[in-house]
């Protein structure tokens, strides 16, 4: 896995596709101090017991912030210290401003508007630092196209987000199965040539 200055990890899949295990295994990995950057919401007991059970899986000595509504900010403080930077998640981060975007009375342009700001912010901070960012997210565009605007919203943002990680990455992983298939970056079986 690529570690060197300024670079970005972007692991992306589906639900279950052992995303969150390999990041962690990856940032782990590196040898150097680990923040992790998390995004949920304890907004159910199911939901606080997932958080608790990634807390609990997650090694003691890594520093924690957790940021449902700024991850971004985590992301850039983080970036003063040379470090990994896990962040888990970034759909779950974009779900969270759409939603709290919605409940204000936001246009969707102006939310997408806003997160795809952000987004590009963090992603050309940790180009500019001496940190590593492995940032997951959920592909969103295998499934059906959701029966509800505010899915479709979501969708669409998400994947516009996903293309900008994945082409600001130095490498990119897809999950499947528990298996990383490496599609950017050295050794990877992908060339942007053949396109």
């Amino acid at each position: 896995m690529y570690a060197g200055k300024g670079s970005i990890v972007f692991v992306l899949g589906g639900v279950r596709s052992g995303k969150s295990a390999f990041a962690c295994r990856a940032a782990g990995a590196a040898g150097l101090p680990v923040v992790f950057i998390a995004t949920a919401l304890p907004v159910d007991g199911e939901m606080e017991a997932r958080i608790r059970r990634h807390r609990d899986e997650r090694p003691k000595h890594w520093g924690l912030v957790e940021a449902p509504y700024d991850a971004d900010e985590g992301v850039i403080k983080a970036c003063r210290q040379r470090s990994v930077i896990l962040w888990d998640c970034i759909t779950v981060f974009v779900s969270n401003l759409i939603v709290a975007g919605e409940e204000a009375g936001t246009s969707h342009e102006r939310i997408e508007r806003d997160i795809m700001h952000r987004m590009e912010a963090v992603l050309a901070a940790v180009k500019e630092s001496d940190c590593t960012l492995i940032a997951v997210s959920n592909e969103v565009g295998l499934g059906v196209v959701p029966a509800y605007p505010l899915g479709r919203r979501f969708r669409d943002t998400t994947g516009r987000v996903n293309q900008l990680f994945a082409g600001f990455s130095d490498e990119v992983f897809f999950m499947l199965a528990g298996i990383p298939l490496q599609i950017k970056g050295a050794g990877a079986g992908f060339s942007p040539d053949i396109l």
